[in-house]
């Protein structure tokens, strides 16, 4: 009788525990979707509203693995009284299309922080002696840079800052450089530029081009740099941004988000584990994310989405065999993958995925296409030889397509000396599965 006592009085214990972060967590939630709409200015609300997010965050992540811990989010909300007040005098944005959660995977998801120092450097004025400030925007491998950019840019209140907003890339800058007199593609007045850098440049190229620019630019223009390069924050004359991945509990509830749309997590508790799964393996892939949950959303029944989780988890498992290495690590230092599990199992050939290429060359470019997604739920008719991957196409600015080339190879792969590697039999072992 003790026990079933104790038994008892645990259980309830735990309910209401969880009572009480579903209402912590709608609190803190419309905080935060009331601070996505104005411009906070004052630079410790911005910090105090990064710790809300993150907290928040962390109790979605408790609430679906029922093990409710609650002093951190009562300690943040408890303390946000002032800044609720504060809000309250910020200006109200225009709210755009593709910002709200009613989009699905049409919107811009996180980075409120990000978004809000942005733009109270590209609206302030330039200090002394006017010259164009240069902001650089660095991060890793597509955790969201030029989507980041691109939603400041659209913008109601930057649109109307700048009479244009211009893009360059590195190459284009290069090519400048070797021109007698280079010219700006800039019209008089305040103007915006973006330049997108995949490698480096010299500081006498860069300080040529921004001397021309200085000159050209109407006054109080500014200039972005968008890169993963880390030391192209020298070129800044203000504190560079810094995009970090999203960490694991804000991918979490992305992925739930994408996955389930419309329907409701709680009423499918075997769905809502298996996308746990999921996010678990995708490792924090935003392309794969959206790619997954878009094939989830299609066939909500838990034996599809399963199958999909299924899938990816082999090939996770095959390249940490061989490589020591999950995919999307590999991925990220431009290092082939192995997706014969992938592949239809009349397959006896080894297939693996490329990395990503900003263009694909002419020759390239007319080879056939297949959808990634079709390959994952076993759909797609593959060609005989190399062939074109679509992973994914994004729905919002700067609405970039993901396409990776896709070559077949007989041989078992050459692994360096630096890999962790399995033992050839369990190798080739996970290559046939």
């Amino acid at each position: 009788m003790s026990f079933l006592f104790n038994k008892y009085k645990s259980e309830e214990q735990l309910e209401k525990k969880v009572r009480t972060l579903q209402d912590l967590l709608i609190r803190a939630h419309m905080i935060v979707e009331e601070a996505e709409v104005r411009y906070i200015t004052n630079s410790k609300m911005l910090l105090q509203l990064k710790k809300l997010v993150e907290v928040m965050y962390q109790g979605y992540l408790v609430l679906d693995t029922q093990q409710p811990t609650l002093d951190n989010l009562e300690s943040v909300l408890s303390n946000m009284k002032e800044f609720v007040f504060l809000l309250q005098g910020c200006e109200l944005m225009f709210r755009s299309p593709y910002d709200s959660y009613l989009y699905i995977d049409n919107f811009m998801f996180g980075r409120h922080v990000e978004k809000q120092q942005i733009i109270n450097i590209l609206l302030q004025d330039n200090p002394p002696p006017f010259t164009p400030t240069v902001l650089p925007v660095i991060g890793g491998v597509r955790v969201g840079k030029k989507t980041l950019v691109a939603h400041v840019c659209s913008n109601e209140k930057i649109r109307s800052q700048f009479s244009s907003v211009l893009h360059l890339t590195g190459e284009n800058i290069w090519t400048m450089e070797h021109d007698a007199a280079p010219v700006i593609p800039a019209p008089a007045g305040k103007s915006l530029l973006v330049v997108h850098f995949a490698s480096d440049v010299e500081d006498e190229v860069w300080l040529k081009f921004y001397s021309s620019a200085a000159k050209q630019m109407g006054r109080g223009s500014k200039i972005v740099i968008v890169s993963k390069i880390r030391m192209l924050s020298r070129l800044g004359t203000v504190q560079p941004i810094y995009l970090n991945s999203l960490s694991h509990q804000e991918y979490s509830y992305l992925f739930k988000v994408l996955a389930f749309g419309s329907t409701n997590p709680e009423e499918h508790p075997r769905l809502a584990s298996v996308a746990q799964d999921l996010a678990e393996a995708l490792r924090g892939s935003l392309v794969t994310a959206n790619l997954c949950a878009h094939l989830l959303r299609k066939n909500q029944h838990v034996g599809a989405w399963l199958c999909i989780l299924q899938k990816y988890s082999n090939v996770v498992e095959n390249n940490m065999s061989i490589f020591g290495v999950h995919p999307k690590n590999l991925m990220d230092k431009e290092h082939p993958i192995y997706i014969t599990s992938l592949a239809p199992l009349s397959s006896s050939r080894i297939l693996r995925l490329m990395p990503p290429h900003r263009e694909i060359d002419a020759s390239k470019g007319r080879l056939p296409k297949v959808m990634f997604g079709d390959l994952i739920v076993g759909s797609a008719v593959l060609p005989k030889e190399e062939f074109q991957v679509v992973v994914w196409e994004s729905r919002i600015p700067p609405y970039k397509r993901f396409v990776h080339l896709a070559t077949y190879c007989d041989d078992e792969p050459v692994v360096s000396s630096q890999h962790h590697t399995a033992s050839p039999s369990r190798k080739r072992r996970r290559l046939d599965k």
